[in-house]
């Protein structure tokens, strides 16, 4: 197979989109509203399966295809204790695109493959980049520690990743963690990867389900106000929340030095949905990745790929800049 990093518009036929924008499958951020308005636009939208219950997930499908006859994606953590349901429900409804993550591909790419599925696998390192080749899957995302929501232990940077990735594989790799405009879009291309996933830029817009006091919070972050926590459980980047929140909670934890079994009794269950969708900035955990400091608006998903795709334009006339699949403005 030839080498397929650094080419968009192999990424784009891969995925049947007009250009190589994929809106991260994240969970409680994400519904059929957003995943129609990113794919009318041109991109991969994608639902994220990990905070749904199996019945759920079958009703967004059947919203976004009653709404959208292109592609779209589903995203599964795949250590989700339902994870057999998901693909069944996967299967039947033929969903052309998977992503998968949080464990190894292998058990479940041929399955998925055999029910016409493009399998992309998300990664932390180039070590797990070659696994995921190696059990057949047909693209990587390989994710900085700066990214959002659950990430790798190894804390290695974007910019670190993503050259090391494309180095290792011959299957196209999507750069994801820090990712949200032109600028960022067009260093991705120069580190060799074929396309970029952004998930908080896709949390700041109106078609997604999170709650607004929590899309309030990341327009009013600042830098530095995110960090990787939880490292002993399930890392996990959080945006700190109001004088005693469950970020200063965890904080103080982990400065004394408690085990993990205290970890997990202050961590609880549901944290995740009362924080980003019902909005309990004190009780709940705010996953946003460190570019929460740089997004103050929340605009249509439509009218924000438009702007990125604008501007990536106006970049390529300037800087002949590589990696957009150009036939699609044509």
């Amino acid at each position: 197979m030839a080498n397929q990093n650094g080419n968009p518009e192999a990424l784009c036929d891969l995925l049947g989109v007009a250009h190589p924008v994929i809106q991260a499958g994240m969970v409680w951020c994400t519904g059929a509203d957003l995943v129609v308005a990113v794919g009318r636009a041109g991109g991969l939208g994608t639902l994220g399966a990990g905070s749904m219950y199996p019945e759920e997930l079958d009703a967004e499908i059947q919203k976004v295809r009653a709404n959208w006859d292109g592609p779209f994606a589903v995203n599964v953590p795949l250590l989700y204790p339902a994870v057999e349901e998901h693909m069944e429900t996967i299967r039947r409804h033929k969903v052309p695109v998977v992503f998968t993550s949080a464990g190894s591909p292998r058990k479940w790419t041929d399955f998925l493959k055999s029910a016409g599925a493009v399998v992309v696998h998300v990664v932390s390192s180039a070590a797990f980049a070659k696994k995921s080749e190696d059990a057949g899957v047909d693209a990587v995302v390989a994710e900085g520690f700066e990214a959002g929501g659950h990430n790798g232990r190894e804390e290695t940077t974007t910019l670190c990743l993503v050259p090391e990735v494309v180095d290792a594989v011959r299957i196209p790799v999507i750069a994801a963690g820090g990712f949200y405009d032109a600028r960022t879009m067009l260093a991705a291309f120069a580190l060799g990867a074929s396309g970029v996933q952004m998930g908080s830029r896709f949390v700041m817009t109106q078609e997604n389900p999170a709650h607004v006091a929590f899309k309030q919070r990341i327009a009013d972050a600042g830098a530095g106000e995110t960090r990787l926590m939880l490292k002993d459980i399930t890392p996990v980047r959080l945006l700190r929340g109001p004088e005693g929140s469950f970020y200063d909670r965890v904080a103080s934890a982990e400065s004394a030095g408690d085990d993990v079994q205290a970890l997990r009794v202050l961590l609880g269950r549901g944290r995740a949905k009362l924080g980003m969708r019902e909005g309990d900035l004190l009780e709940g955990e705010l996953e946003i990745g460190q570019v929460s400091a740089l997004l103050n608006d929340w605009p249509k998903a439509g009218d924000l790929m438009g702007e990125i795709l604008g501007d990536y334009r106006a970049f390529g006339t300037a800087k002949m800049a590589p990696g957009f699949c150009w036939k699609a403005l044509m």
